[in-house]
């Protein structure tokens, strides 16, 4: 259920210089900030007739008019779902998360996700943010996730990660044979007309990826890759963008590309990988209660093996 929010409000001119989006939280101290900064993001929010951004800087005196709609809170709901647990302590919960599961409910994936499993693996997990989580895979990607079990944790990797001391190696199979690995550096922000997609964006935050050769095959390459920063899709997009997407990437890399003279067995098992050869293999932090630093391991997934296997089989041959 939706209700239609409808306000117009003057900025007191003691307010001069305060940012618009902590003005409009004093003024309006029914929504949360995280909701009026949506507002004024998806142009629901007009000063003196202008969308704003929520860092620009009132003068004081501008009308606001708010015209928004106020979505149900929706509670997750706890769901008997398997986990493969890595490890577990009274701090952290550290998964290897399957191909195929989505990490946080939203639009049209309300059940079945990571946080519904977590929420029936342990209670307590309802009154910490996000039920613990403080990073993501996609859908498509399998692999290593740590869970905070305990706010003070949940503070400390937050604070990791932020400054880029939690480290985060994956393995890729992407299309074309790299001659030698390298970095990529390419700030990333909203796709500029797909909403639901990132891009290589000037004004986009900053993103690094470190990949290092595995194995060469003839027209792909298998690439350990290390993460400095963690952006939404950020392997998948810098992969792309080097001309070296991975396989099986529909999103960010169009449409399969087959080697010539490739075994009808080889070719069946490209067309039928279906989500990115993509899976974070080793996740290596400093515990927040012992202060301790751990690294846990997860093998690729079977269909990532199989398909590494069959490009080596294919490279020997031709």
């Amino acid at each position: 259920m939706t209700s239609n929010i409808n306000h117009t409000i003057q900025i007191p001119p003691e307010y001069r210089d305060k940012r618009i989006d902590q003005a409009l939280a004093l003024l309006l101290p029914d929504y949360s900030r995280s909701r009026l900064k949506t507002w004024l993001d998806h142009g629901q929010i007009s000063i003196d007739g202008k969308h704003w951004r929520p860092k620009d800087k009132v003068q004081g005196n501008e009308t606001v008019v708010i015209d928004a709609k106020l979505e149900e809170t929706l509670i997750d709901k706890p769901e008997n779902i398997p986990l493969n647990i890595v490890y577990e302590d009274n701090d952290i919960l550290v998964i290897n998360k399957t191909i195929g599961m989505v990490v946080h409910p939203a639009v049209g994936n309300r059940n079945n996700t990571l946080l519904n499993a977590l929420l029936h693996h342990a209670p307590a997990l309802a009154e910490l943010p996000r039920a613990g989580i403080v990073h993501r895979l996609d859908k498509g990607t399998s692999g290593l996730l740590v869970i905070t079990k305990t706010l003070q944790a949940h503070m400390f990797l937050v604070k990791e990660l932020k400054e880029h001391k939690v480290l985060r190696e994956y393995e890729a199979i992407v299309l074309g044979n790299m001659i030698s690995g390298g970095t990529v550096n390419a700030p990333i922000g909203r796709h500029p007309t797909k909403r639901t997609l990132m891009a290589i964006a000037e004004n986009g935050k900053s993103a690094i990826t470190h990949y290092r050769i595995i194995e060469r095959f003839r027209a792909h390459t298998h690439l350990k890759v290390q993460l400095e920063t963690g952006r939404t899709h950020q392997i998948r997009v810098h992969m792309a963008h080097i001309q070296h997407p991975i396989v099986g990437d529909s999103t960010y890399g169009g449409r399969i590309k087959l080697p010539k003279g490739a075994s009808a067995k080889l070719i069946e098992t490209l067309r039928q990988f279906k989500h990115p050869a993509l899976h974070a293999r080793r996740l290596t932090l400093i515990h927040p209660a012992t202060k301790e630093s751990m690294t846990f391991n997860a093998d690729t997934p079977i269909d990532f093996q199989n398909l590494a296997s069959m490009l080596h089989t294919d490279t020997q041959e031709h």
